[in-house]
């Protein structure tokens, strides 16, 4: 028997999902499988409608190697578990003659912990939750989610937090579950041989394909400790992700709050001194807090070093306190020492990065109106760290509907360590000389007619936007807008005081429904926008990326203004400097990267569907005026570009009359 070829795998794997083979699908699955074969690095730009998922599995599979796919939302982790994973396994298994495993694999905490479910909480500020369990009826909701979970343990095959529906707070879910650093290990729990997370990663272990996400694998890579399986082929979707999601990894934080957290729980299991050491400590540390500013602190001042060091130096005592005295033969006693020592070994972790002063990391004050004031830390750049840990051992492939940004894909390469394409060149501003990796970029299209099927407006006219105040001729244009979209309209906001302002309005205008992200959940915003054709939906940063709603109820998208960081941001200030610094274009690098993704993202709520019509109208005349107006439209689908403020109103009527008349 002949070996299949690629074209007749990804048949067989587009037919078995329903789905219809696109040109760009087929091309993407040719490059895919060419840089696995030669174990090189490929970057693959795949729009909306490419079917990127099966672009990448089909060749992965083939392959025959274990394949790691890392992504960034909970939605195609399950997508690709539940439908087009068994689908395409079972499609591709006769032509194979072998039938590929495929497993899902998260980080701890995302695991039911039998040992905290049956022996409680190990902390006091908790005692008696789980008493109620004992009760008929537990009256707090609280209450009565714990003992839903307790039912749940004994029918879930998986232990996996999203497979609880409906699910719980995030409170509740952490009576339940570990961390890893809290976890007592499977050879000293005495669940160990029923644990969901062990379970989970034994079925890695096995998997020819292991679903993970960006958090798991920056925590597998840069950390040291291995959680993933070995694998010779690593696939990043929605990789536009991937430099937040590991920057996140990598930023460390303290505050009073926690730091007391851990005082409380290593307070009854050490010596007297070590315990008071950690309290004095403590005490100091918070009365530096109460006094911090917002912003960056280039250099560490003498009475938060002073905390930080005497932080640092009472945990290490604590730390080896409590792993000098633990006994191993009391499980209880295990688990509240093992928890106390995360905590404690946390603070220790963090308060020395922070005083070692490394000129790699970014230290600086955030001050929450609920939360306080914290304290946090984050690498300068994490592109060395990609360089140096994600790529140098194996093929990584790597793939968004917005990776090429004004134009090509050295912006994003820069940002994962990668040099210019076709070069060999070490990074701009990298800490070391190290060869940057080979690397090739892909764009294979969209199946969707841009020029015909949306239009960019651009509101040249309007006053540009500043820091503050009320754009009263903004609101206007706004108005205007979607009085012609006859609702329709998904409103993007740089800020949620800004969404605030127009909702409060508009609302005040129009007899549009006007939805505000915060006023519910979510997902009912959502589902209640895709409803009524008439609603408008107004919200910040998560609905840039979150929503996909096909059809009449999206036909215009609005762009408040280029969402640049803001100027006082701590990290990337700092990152702009310091490519100023080291010669390049800081703005350019870092700002208008930002910018220019984020907008991409935005743009691509509007086409979802081959029959989508719309108006993407962005409310800032710098992207028509500004020089870096052209790399930022660059950036965004190749929509027909106009700032003629009246001949946007007529097609917006005109498309808005179409729907209508066909009942939508």
């Amino acid at each position: 028997m002949t070996k299949p070829s690629l074209p007749e795998l990804l048949h067989a794997a587009v037919t078995a999902v329903g789905g219809m083979e696109r040109p760009g699908q087929v091309t993407m699955a040719e490059a895919v499988a060419e840089a696995v074969d030669n174990n090189s690095h490929l970057l693959v730009q795949a729009g909306t409608g490419t079917g990127k998922s099966l672009g990448y599995l089909v060749p992965a599979l083939a392959h025959g190697e274990r394949v790691v796919v890392a992504t960034a939302t909970l939605a195609l982790q399950r997508q690709l578990v539940e439908r087009d994973l068994p689908r395409t396994v079972e499609a591709l298994h006769p032509l194979l003659r072998r039938r590929p495993e495929f497993a899902m694999l998260k980080g701890r905490s995302n695991y039911l912990c039998l040992h905290r479910l049956h022996e409680g909480v190990p902390q006091e500020e908790e005692d008696g939750l789980f008493d109620q369990f004992e009760a008929a009826a537990p009256t707090s909701k609280l209450g009565q989610d714990l003992l839903r979970m307790r039912d749940w343990a004994d029918e879930t095959e998986t232990g996996d937090r999203d497979d609880l529906t409906p699910g719980v707070s995030d409170r509740a879910w952490s009576q339940v579950s570990v961390s890893s650093r809290e976890c007592l290990g499977a050879s000293k729990c005495a669940y160990g041989a029923e644990c969901f997370a062990e379970a989970a990663r034994e079925r890695a272990k096995l998997a020819d394909v292991v679903v993970t996400n960006h958090a798991l694998l920056a925590i597998d890579a840069i950390e040291g400790a291995p959680v993933l399986p070995q694998h010779e082929v690593l696939i990043v979707d929605e990789a536009h992700e991937l430099v937040s999601r590991v920057t996140g990894v990598a930023t460390g934080e303290l505050t009073p709050g926690q730091v007391n957290r851990a005082v409380r729980r290593a307070a009854k299991l050490v010596n007297e001194k070590a315990a008071d050491a950690l309290q004095t400590a403590s005490e100091t540390f918070e009365r530096v807090m109460e006094l911090a500013l917002p912003g960056r602190l280039e250099e560490i001042p003498e009475d938060l070093g002073y905390a930080l060091m005497a932080l640092r130096d009472a945990a290490r005592t604590v730390i080896s306190a409590l792993g000098s005295t633990r006994d191993k033969s009391v499980q209880d006693e295990d688990a509240v020492r093992k928890q106390a020592l995360a905590s404690v070994e946390n603070i220790h972790d963090v308060a020395e990065r922070i005083t070692q002063g490394s000129e790699y990391d970014v230290v600086w004050f955030e001050r929450h109106d609920r939360f306080g004031a914290s304290l946090r830390v984050a690498p300068l750049s994490v592109s060395g760290l990609l360089r140096e840990k994600l790529f140098a051992e194996r093929s990584v492939v790597l793939t968004s509907a917005t990776l090429k940004l004004g134009g090509d894909f050295n912006g994003v390469g820069a940002s994962l360590g990668l040099a210019p394409e076709g070069t060999a060149e070490a990074a701009t501003g990298e800490r070391d000389e190290v060869t940057s990796p080979q690397w090739k970029g892909l764009d294979v299209g969209s199946p969707f007619d841009y020029p015909k099927q949306g239009i960019l407006y651009v509101a040249r006219h309007l006053t540009t936007p500043g820091r503050e105040g009320s754009r009263g001729d903004m609101m206007d244009e706004l108005a205007e807008l979607v009085e012609a979209a006859g609702g329709r309209t998904l409103g993007l906001f740089s800020s949620m005081r800004a969404a605030q302002a127009a909702a409060e309005e508009l609302r005040g205008r129009l007899e549009k429904p006007i939805l505000l992200q915060g006023e519910e959940t979510l997902g009912e915003l959502i589902k209640t926008f895709a409803g009524d054709p008439e609603t408008c939906l107004f919200g910040t940063l998560s609905l840039w990326q979150g929503v996909d709603v096909p059809g009449a109820s999206c036909q215009l998208v609005v762009m408040d203004r280029i969402p640049f960081p803001r100027p006082d941001d701590p990290l990337m200030s700092a990152r702009q400097k310091a490519v100023e610094e080291a010669g390049g274009n800081g703005f350019m690098a870092v700002a208008a990267t930002h910018a220019a993704l984020l907008m991409a993202q935005g743009a691509g709520r509007l086409v979802r569907a081959t029959g989508d019509r719309g108006v993407v109208a962005v409310l800032d005349p710098r992207l028509a005026n500004a020089r870096y107006g052209s790399y930022l439209r660059a950036s965004l689908p190749d929509f027909w570009y106009t700032t003629d403020r009246n001949q946007v109103r007529r097609s917006l009527a005109a498309i808005d009359a179409v729907a209508k008349a066909d009942g939508r």
